[in-house]
């Protein structure tokens, strides 16, 4: 199967984003897939309950949730910040995990997940991977579980161009693609 669509987040809204650049590579060692990056994550308002209808949601709020609907599977790429994932992505993920009228139906219910990871220390996004994983139990979706990219020491990965270096997160990154289009094929199988 070559026409997977999947929607990839990036966690930081920095220019020059390791997580960006993850995604990036991603793109080019793309397993069959067809890899688009949201880019509009600091578009996203704060998450608020009262607004989190049909009628009352943001339009950019809803039309990430059409695309997540939309897509075969989600590839994210996270930072990491105080042990965690960074607020913005968290934000994201609370306005589609929702559906408060039981009519729309939730855009992360079993939808397959691939999670990546880049930062400048020696442990690089383990914690900020595993909380995001906690996220996605809530919302039952399907989360590859390996293999784990987790390009600690971001810096020495990518070259002055952003471009993915490394051969052994090369190696992990086209295997986490492939886990994550057997996912999908195998949810495609069971419909």
């Amino acid at each position: 199967m070559t026409d997977r669509k999947i929607l990839a987040l990036s966690g930081s809204l920095r220019a020059d984003s390791h997580n960006t650049a993850l995604l990036r590579a991603a793109q080019k060692f793309n397993a069959g897939m067809d890899i688009e990056i949201y880019d509009q994550l600091r578009e996203i308002p704060p998450y608020d309950m009262d607004l989190d209808t049909p009628a009352l949601r943001p339009a950019i709020v809803q039309e990430l949730r059409e695309r997540i609907t939309a897509a075969d599977g989600l590839l994210i790429a996270t930072p990491e910040f105080n042990y965690s994932i960074p607020g913005v992505l968290k934000n994201a993920l609370d306005w589609v995990s929702t559906d408060w009228t039981k009519a729309e139906g939730l855009p992360l219910l079993r939808k397959p997940i691939a999670i990546m990871g880049a930062a400048p220390t020696q442990f690089g996004s383990v914690r900020a991977q595993l909380a995001l994983r906690q996220v996605f139990v809530w919302t039952e979706s399907d989360v590859v579980v390996k293999p784990e990219v987790i390009a600690f020491r971001s810096h020495e990965r990518f070259d002055e161009d952003g471009n993915l270096i490394d051969e052994t997160t090369i190696g992990l990154l086209t295997g986490l693609l492939a886990a994550l289009a057997t996912k999908i094929d195998r949810n495609a199988d069971s419909r």
